[in-house]
C-alpha cells in the first residue's frame, strides 16, 4: 500500500480486513469485510450493490459491473429483502481490483489521499471482534440501506470500529459520500473569492483546501458525535425503531411500461 493506492494481493488478506473495489470509471467503491475462507460479508440494498429507489438509480446502475448470468457455485443467492449478504471474493470483486481500507492513518497521509473512502484516522478493533460483528449483522441485519447515510462503507467501518455517527436517531455517513458531496460544496464555498481575486489558481487551491478540511472534520476518527455501540445493542435498537435510517425523500423510480 502506498500514498495513492491501497491495492493488495489476495494472499495478504486476513479475516477482519476491510476491503473494497472500485467500480466502473471509479464512480464509487463497494466495501465489505473479509471473514476468511474466501468469503466477504457486505451491505447492499436488497441484494443490489447500489441504489436509492429513486430516479437517481438510472445514473447509478450504469456504474455497476455486469454480473455473470451463470450462478456462482459457492455463493448462496440472497433473499430479496436481505441487505447484509455473504459472497465469495470473486463475486464481491466482480472483476475489479482488490484494495484494503486503511485505519489509524496519520493526518498528513489522510489529507494527501485525493479521494475519500480509502482510509480513516479511526482505530480498528481486534480482527476477531470485527469478524464477529460482520457475521452477527449477516444474520440480524444493518437497517435500511441509504446511499448517503447508511451504505456499504458505513457497514464496514462499523464492523471495524463499533462506532456510529448518531444525529437525531439517524445513522451517519461514510467517507466516499462526504467526498461526493464535499467536492461540489468546496467549489461553491470558494466562489466568493471571485469578488477579491481573479486568480484561477488561487481559487482552485482554496477549493481543494475546503474539500480537504471537510473530509478531515467529518472523518469518523475526528468527529465528536460518535458513540461505541455493541452489535447486539445496535440490532436491538434497530428492531425497536429507536435507531433508524430514513429512505431518501426523492421521486420514486417509475418502471417503463412494457
Amino acid at each position: 500500500m502506498g500514498l495513492l493506492s491501497n491495492r493488495v494481493d489476495r494472499d495478504s488478506l486476513k479475516p477482519g480486513d476491510h476491503i473494497y473495489s472500485w467500480r466502473a470509471a471509479y464512480i464509487y467503491a463497494h466495501h465489505g469485510i473479509y471473514v476468511g475462507d474466501n468469503k466477504v460479508v457486505h451491505f447492499t440494498r436488497r441484494g443490489q450493490e447500489l441504489g436509492t429507489g429513486t430516479v437517481l438509480d438510472i445514473l447509478l446502475i450504469s456504474s455497476v459491473p455486469a454480473r455473470s448470468q451463470l450462478p456462482c457455485s459457492t455463493c448462496t443467492p440472497p433473499e430479496e429483502s436481505q441487505g447484509v449478504i455473504s459472497s465469495c471474493l470473486n463475486c464481491f470483486l466482480s472483476g475489479g481490483i482488490l484494495y484494503r481500507f486503511e485505519y489509524s492513518v496519520k493526518p498528513a497521509l489522510f489529507l494527501a489521499k485525493p479521494r475519500g473512502g480509502t482510509c480513516t484516522l479511526a482505530v480498528s478493533d481486534p480482527d476477531d471482534t470485527v469478524v464477529h460483528r460482520a457475521n452477527y449483522l449477516l444474520t440480524n441485519g444493518f437497517g435500511c440501506y441509504n446511499v448517503f447515510k447508511n451504505n456499504c462503507e458505513d457497514f464496514a467501518i462499523y464492523c471495524k470500529t463499533g462506532l456510529l455517527v448518531l444525529d437525531e436517531r439517524m445513522m451517519g455517513q461514510s467517507g466516499q459520500a462526504v467526498s461526493i458531496i464535499g467536492a461540489p460544496l468546496a467549489a461553491v464555498l470558494s466562489t466568493p473569492l471571485r469578488l477579491v481575486t481573479t486568480n484561477v489558481y488561487g481559487m482552485a487551491v482554496t477549493a481543494v483546501g475546503v474539500y480537504c478540511a471537510s473530509r478531515y472534520a467529518t472523518d469518523i476518527g475526528m468527529r465528536r458525535d460518535v458513540v461505541k455501540v455493541s452489535v447486539e445493542d445496535l440490532t436491538r435498537r434497530l428492531a425497536a425503531g429507536t435507531l433508524q435510517v430514513a429512505e431518501p425523500n426523492l421521486p420514486a423510480l417509475v418502471a417503463p411500461a412494457s
